[in-house]
């Protein structure tokens, strides 16, 4: 079942969630790129929530589909960004690629022209196991692989892990990003093992398409990492 004040914004690269309290103060996982500021303004009109309900922008990582409204949304709610300091190359678009990876550095590089792209500070840099007071409590859990600096958020309280992109998920099928977007893919699958090892519930990745519940893709991230 999914939990109260669990929100997601769709568009066209994939998923962020907003993490709404019983307080009705949010918090935001991921900016998206194309699309999502209507998207996040649409969410929360229809929840009457203000901008300044926003008491953070949490960042799994710095690709672009993660940060492309960074900057925006830090302007249009006033929150903080926090992320993973190994994350600034990425977030600022200077990550010196290397091998297979270039193919990714060269479609950041289209995408930020296309879209005008912003870098956006890191107010508040992350590490493994810090715990944010956040939606009842979220604490850091560094899954390098994907960026060195990548992230995911788990909630205790409800048994749930934002994994980001350590998986992708699309009806049946559970993948792991293509090699050319992995800075380190030989530290996925210690990450996995340490993802599972949490005994998630559920799991909400960014990139997940046809899939009929949280509970399905705990399964499937634990299925992975055996």
């Amino acid at each position: 079942m999914r939990p109260a004040g669990l929100h997601h914004v769709r568009g066209l690269f994939g998923t962020c969630h907003v993490l709404v309290d019983e307080r009705r103060r949010a918090v935001i996982i991921d900016s998206g790129l194309i699309g999502y500021a209507k998207a996040f303004r649409r969410l929360f009109s229809s929840l009457a929530l203000a901008p300044a309900s926003v008491d953070a922008i949490l960042l799994t990582h710095g690709h672009l589909d993660h940060t492309g409204n960074a900057a925006w949304l830090h302007a249009w709610s006033g929150a903080p960004v926090l992320a993973h300091p190994l994350e600034h190359a990425h977030i600022d678009g200077v990550y010196p690629y290397r091998g297979l990876t270039r193919i990714c550095g060269a479609l950041e590089a289209l995408g930020r022209a296309a879209t005008r792209y912003r870098p956006v500070a890191i107010d508040r840099p992350l590490a493994d196991g810090d715990v944010l007071p956040f939606w009842g409590g979220l604490r850091v859990v560094h899954l390098p692989g994907h960026t060195l600096g990548h992230c995911g958020f788990w909630s205790e309280r409800h048994r749930l892990l934002f994994c980001g992109d350590l998986v992708a998920m699309y009806g049946r099928w559970t993948v792991k990003p293509p090699r050319f977007l992995n800075v380190a893919p030989e530290l996925i699958p210690a990450s996995l093992r340490k993802a599972a090892a949490l005994q998630p519930r559920l799991v909400a990745p960014n990139h997940f398409r046809g899939v009929d519940s949280l509970e399905t893709m705990a399964a499937h991230l634990i299925a992975q990492a055996r």
